[in-house]
């Protein structure tokens, strides 16, 4: 399977550069899988289109702040990207710079320049970073960024801390917002309750592989990096139950597509926590998730990939055509979709 197949015309100007002002007026792309058709809705008519006793799977990770803006004593700019911290006062991050084992750089923003030393360069060719006399969560707290995508050509405002969360936003640990979650609302989730579709959450903390481009032709050969998720036993008990009565799983977003199918043992979801690693894509057969929501995903990308396995890929690149005619916004600020 090669990675051309996953590549596809998108003009720039398509791709969202601001959330929008009220999360649940983005446009919705309804695709159905039996009948081949597509129609334009509008997100917080959501509960209009499920059904019934329909069960919605929700990611309630948030997202830390990740990027650190940094400085050599020379006065040379470099990026620290805090992946996850292991304790310590250090973190796993990506670095972007020339840098060297041992430097020690700081932070201009900080009144008492806070230090961080470039540690051990791992094989990965991430760093163990350490941050000195400060903790690492005070240290992204205070003078962190929202890591936006790199697609969105615009300097991280303040409006982004609050648009790049969802708002059932709870356990920190992603670097990437589950942004099929973004156009969500207290007032909609509280709508969709009262037409009896329930929902849970499960926890997945997005990495960086998220963006990460596959470099192989071959997509088989792509390898996903893991990720940490939590599966509480009382979500996980609703989840089955609910797939015995006949009800439908619909998963909001890849993240936890791949969170209940990498968990899932001959059709059950299993409680627990660890590090998922499944990477989906055509030819996948899906065990628990029966409907979809999701954003329109940029060429090329692992995302895309887990969407074609679940729509079909020609039927998934014939619905982002019609979503550019139709004027759809593609990316992490973009419209959403849901898959039938």
């Amino acid at each position: 399977m090669d990675i051309s197949e996953f590549d596809y015309n998108l003009p720039k100007e398509a791709i969202a550069q601001e959330p929008l002002e009220k999360r649940d007026e983005a446009k919705l792309l309804v695709l159905d899988r039996k009948e081949g058709s597509f129609q334009t809705a509008v997100f917080r008519d959501l509960g209009d289109i499920l059904s019934a006793n329909d069960l919605l799977a929700l990611n309630n990770t948030k997202v830390i702040p990740a990027r650190l803006r940094c400085e050599k004593e020379s006065g040379g700019k470099v990026e620290v990207f805090v992946l996850k911290e292991i304790g310590e006062g250090r973190a796993e991050a990506l670095v972007r710079g020339r840098i060297k084992e041992g430097l020690r750089l700081k932070m201009p923003e900080s009144e008492d320049r806070v230090e961080v030393e470039i540690e051990k360069r791992l094989s990965s060719g991430k760093y163990v970073v350490r941050f000195l006399s400060n903790p690492v969560k005070d240290v992204l707290k205070n003078y962190g960024k929202i890591p936006l995508p790199p697609y969105i050509k615009r300097p991280v405002e303040p409006k982004d801390r609050d648009y790049y969360q969802t708002v059932f936003a709870q356990k920190e640990g992603a670097v990437a917002s589950p942004t099929a979650g973004l156009h969500f609302t207290p007032e909609l989730l509280a709508s969709l309750e009262k037409k009896k579709i329930d929902h849970i959450f499960i926890t997945l903390h997005i990495g960086w592989g998220t963006f990460k481009p596959i470099r192989n032709s071959d997509v088989t050969k792509h390898q996903m990096e893991p990720e940490f998720f939590e599966i509480l036993p009382k979500a996980a008990k609703t989840i089955n139950e609910r797939r015995e009565n006949g009800c439908k799983i619909t998963a909001c977003g890849t993240t936890v597509v791949r969170t209940l199918e990498g968990t899932a043992n001959n059709g059950k979801v299993m409680a627990g926590n660890g590090w998922v690693k499944i990477f989906i894509y055509p030819g996948y057969q899906f065990q628990i998730v029966d409907k979809m929501i999701t954003n329109l995903h940029l060429p090329r990308t692992t995302p895309l990939l887990l969407t074609a396995a679940f729509a079909g890929k020609e039927l998934l690149l014939e619905s982002y055509r019609y979503a550019w005619k139709e004027g759809f916004r593609f990316g992490s600020y973009g419209d959403a979709m849901l898959i039938i």
